[in-house]
Parts: C-alpha cells; structure tokens; sequence
C-alpha cells in the first residue's frame, strides 16, 4: 500500500529542461513545487576529466535501463512488436536532467510554416497537395504568439548565435543573448560554397557557450572549451546549457520546490475528469508513495508521457482503424539521409576539437521556404555541416569501396581521420493515420505495466524528399571542392537497430480542437484542466529543425496557463 504525503499545490513529473524551467517559474512566484525524478541527482562535479567515450557513447552511462523499462517497435500493424533491449536508433536519458545533460545544444526555433502547416500549405497548393492519411494539422498557436516564449529560453541558456537576421527563419525580438561560436576553416569553407551557390548560410544557434554569460536569473557560466565531448555527455564546465545549470538552482533556492530522486511515477491518479496526484515507486527500496496535488504536471520523456496517459487511462487512445482518439496519434521521428561526404586528400582540418552546437546551416529547403509545387512531398530539411568532434572509437570514415576491415581499413582511417567532411541534412517527419504508439499487449516492464509501442516507418514522402537533399547536398560538396564525394539519395524502411537521432515527437499534440488534440496550446489538457502534459509530445509534426527550442519555448508558455490555473481554475483557453 502507498504512503499518502502531504497535498502540494503543483507535482512535475520528470525533472528535465520541462520540470526545471516550470519548477523554476513557479517558485519564483511562490508556488510549492515537488519535482520527482525516476533516476539520480548529478551536478557538473559528476563529469571532472571523464572524457570517457567507451563509458558515455559506447555503454550508454547516462540513459535509461532497457532491461526494466524500454519501448516495443513494429514497422506496421501486420508486424509482431519486440522489445528494443539494445540502443540504437534513439537514446533515452535518465536521472536529473534528462536528455538536457548529453544533448549536443543545438537550438533552433521551428519555422512559423510548423505551426500553421496545414493552412499554410492548402493556402498554397490547394488541399490535394496533402497526401490520403497523412495527418498534418495546425498546432493551435502561431509563431508570433510564441516568440516571446523562445527568446525567453534562449536568455536563460545564453544561446550562442548570428546577430543579423536570417530572411527564411522567424523574425526574433532580440538578438541572441551571445555571439556566435568559432568559425572555423570547415564552416567557411561551408560558407563560401554555399554562398556562391545562391544560398543563405548562418551559424548553427548554440547552447554550447560562445562566451562567459550571466543569465536573467543571475547565473553565471564559463565558455565552452571546444573538447568535443557533448553528445551522450555531461558538461564539466557548464558551458553546455542544461537545466541543472540555468533553471534547477533558481528552484532550489527558492524554498518552495523539494526534489526527491530516484522516484518513479508508475500512475496519475483521476477520476477521468480531473487528476488528483500521483503514485510512484522509490527505485532504490521499492517503496510505494501517493503524492496528491492540484496540478499535475508531466514533463518527462514522449514515450513516458504517452505511456502513463494510457496505462492511467486519462485521455481518449488514439485508434488507427477509425482516426478517433488523441493519445498516442501523430507520432513523428526524424528523416535523415541523403548526406554527401567528402575525402581530402591534399587538405587537413582539425576535426577532433568541436562542439555538439559548432555548425553551420541553410535553411533555403527547410519548411515551405522553397516551391513544392513539382515535387512529391511537402515540408523539407535544414542542410548543415556539423564540427561536433570526432572521438576516436566511434569515427572511422573511409571511401566507398574499402574493405570494413583489415590492413587497408586501418590505412584509409588514419589517412583521413582529419580530411574528411560531411553535408547532411536533417528532415522533417509527416504524420500519418497508421504511425502511433499504443500499448504493448505481450510486453511489460519491471512494475508490469504494459511498455509503449511504436508503429512507425518512412513513406514515399520521406524517400522522395531524401532523394532531394541528397542532390542539394552534394551540389555543396562540390562546390567545396574534395579529392572524391560519396553520397546516397535512398532511404530503406525504418531500422531501429543504427542510432539516427534522438527527436521523437507526438503522441500527446497540440491544437484547437478537442477531438483531433490531446491539449491546448498552454499544453493543458482538454479532458483533464489541472493536468498539463509539456514537451515534445505535444508537437503535431517534427521540423527539419532539433525540437529542443521549441520544448523550451512551450514550457514558458506551458508556465502562463499553469499560474492561470492556480488563480482562477477551470480552461485557460
């Protein structure tokens, strides 16, 4: 049996960018706040000199135990779902932080075509352009209206950026709060071929910091150090912006928010119409305990998110048969491919130094900024080129046609570890009546509740708009001019097996409509007032863009209707 604790007014689920910034905010306006977080407590002391990548990007340190709770995954409907018990294609974080501790930092805003995509593209090229049971819609805000929200975000993590305004990005109400990062000879080199080509390069908007910078909330980090170690990792300077430098410590000093870690929320409690608390299990001494409260908020993982609506039976489950129901729908990933890489044989660059946000980026075929009128798809890709470092075990890079192993292998990875360049784009995800995550009927975790499961694979929309970029990209390459190019312009079925990008997103989206919505656009949810479901699961598509900026974006906004909330109840909408 549970131990009841004492009533709070607010519980966060999941203590990541979401939970720290709305604990955070409302404790600076007097809010009680209990945040509860499934793994342990860390700070920057945890990551002194450990750049270990066989520890961090090799056996996955930071990320959640498969073996007790993971996801299930089938390619369509006819397919049996498996357990995915080894990472691949997604990392899932666990412990203070979450995924803000081993990101890399790259924050981009979503383009304001996201979030009007439906009307912006039967506006365009009428409804026909929208193909048979995708199921894009508007997401019930616009950019302008969140715009505020973003620069919010990025003066708390001192993003790192261009001053001058990009004319296919949305227009800013101020600049970034720093410069940006290095530009190094592989981004100028980027810079000067995409130029030439008619294009309009900027840097990549960085969280890794620029410079020192102080933040509204009077916090004060150092500047990055260019040591390649950030994705998968913890940041031992603190230059990479994580919750637990910006926002937590804002919390914690408030004495209104109490932290307890190692707290796993297994079920929201409700009566259908409204929450009243939370149990979780102590994940240490297997202990049971009730936390009630008047608001619940739940900030963790997508599949976290969705998996406790539906187990809590809170929310209508999405049915594919029928199109009806909203948890779980539009679940959407990330659709890379279509990269062209090239060997210098007469050039060297220093690629081991980086950082996860050093870049450059195009935005000319990302969203609608670019005619989709002969073409058979609709949305697009950024195309970038990335400085991130290149760790020894994992980066061996050599021309099509060597040999994977051996004399020649080993000769071609040295010769050129340090000559070897990448132009990839990232692209978007479009929704579809059969892509969604459900319960899983055979498959349970260590507390025996039902694991999410994904139905989820590329359609002829993301072949065909792979098979674009890939084009696009290797214009750029040669246009940098290497000794040789390889590229590939196909895309087969989805694997989860090779890792490809950690932005997943939907499952719990947002809109104006209750009956194809799960919540508004405070992120409240429409069947349940005093439950706000905040992050990435709320978005009713992915970008071409990383999803971070705009998860922050939302959780200021999230915070608005939470504080509305606590005053006067009821829809803040």
């Amino acid at each position: 049996m549970a131990t009841k604790m004492p009533k709070v007014p607010v519980v966060i689920v999941g203590m990541g960018w979401v939970g720290g910034i709305i604990a955070a905010e409302l404790t600076k306006q007097g809010v009680k706040v209990v945040g509860l977080e499934r793994g342990k407590p860390r700070s920057t002391a945890d990551y002194y000199m450990v750049h270990d990548e066989l520890r961090y990007a090799s056996r996955y340190d930071l990320m959640q135990d498969l073996s007790k709770e993971t996801v299930t995954f089938r390619n369509t409907e006819k397919m049996a779902a498996v357990p995915m018990r080894e990472y691949g294609s997604f990392l899932l974080g666990e412990g203070l932080g979450g995924a803000s501790v081993h990101w890399n930092g790259q924050t981009y805003r979503f383009l304001p075509y996201d979030f009007e995509i439906y009307s912006k593209t039967v506006e365009r090229y009428g409804k026909q352009k929208i193909p048979e049971g995708m199921t894009i819609q508007d997401w019930g805000i616009t950019y302008d209206t969140l715009e505020p929200y973003f620069d919010k975000f990025e003066k708390l993590a001192g993003i790192s950026g261009d001053a001058e305004q990009n004319p296919l990005v949305g227009k800013r109400s101020a600049p970034f709060p720093t410069k940006p990062m290095v530009k190094t000879p592989i981004l100028k080199l980027f810079e000067d071929a995409t130029k030439k080509l008619g294009y309009h390069p900027y840097m990549m908007p960085s969280a890794n910091l620029s410079e020192q910078y102080t933040n509204p909330d009077g916090i004060t980090r150092a500047a990055c150090q260019y040591c390649g170690y950030c994705e998968r990792f913890g940041c031992e300077y603190g230059a990479k912006a994580d919750v637990i430098v910006t926002a937590l410590p804002i919390a914690q000093k408030s004495g209104n928010f109490e932290l307890r870690s190692y707290s796993n929320v297994i079920q929201v409690l409700n009566d259908g119409k409204k929450a009243s608390g939370v149990v979780y299990v102590n994940t240490v001494t297997g202990e049971q305990f009730e936390q009630p409260a008047d608001v619940v908020i739940m900030a963790s993982y997508v599949f976290n998110n969705i998996k406790l609506l539906l187990t809590s039976k809170l929310g209508k489950p999405y049915d594919p048969a029928t199109g009806k129901g909203v948890i779980g729908k539009n679940y959407c990933y990330q659709t890379n491919g279509g990269n062209a890489t090239g060997f210098f044989d007469e050039k060297q660059f220093n690629l081991y130094a980086g950082a996860g946000s050093l870049g450059m980026e195009i935005p000319d075929f990302n969203g609608d900024n670019f005619d989709h009128t002969n073409l058979n798809f609709i949305h697009g890709a950024g195309i970038r080129i990335s400085q991130t470092g290149q760790r020894p075990i994992a980066t061996n890079s050599v021309p099509k046609g060597t040999p994977a192993w051996g004399k020649d292998f080993k000769q071609k990875s040295l010769k050129y570890a340090n000559s070897v360049l990448s132009v990839s784009p990232q692209g978007s995800s479009m929704p579809w009546k059969h892509h969604y995550v459900d319960l899983d009927p055979t498959y349970k975790d260590a507390y025996g509740l039902p694991l999410p499961r994904i139905t989820f694979d590329f359609e002829e929309q993301d072949r065909q708009m792979v098979k674009f970029m890939a084009g696009k990209s290797a214009e750029i390459m040669k246009e940098m001019n290497p000794t040789t190019i390889g590229s590939a312009d196909t895309l087969a079925a989805y694997n989860i097996v090779p890792y490809q990008s950690t932005h997943n997103t939907g499952g719990v989206i947002m809109g104006a409509d209750p009956s194809t919505s799960a919540v508004n656009s405070y992120l409240q949810m429409w069947d349940a007032e005093n439950v706000f479901v905040v992050g990435a699961s709320a978005f009713a598509h992915n970008s071409g863009y990383n999803p971070t900026g705009t998860v922050g974006a939302l959780a200021y906004r999230a915070v608005d209707g939470i504080a509305k909330y606590l005053k006067q109840g009821g829809s803040v909408v």
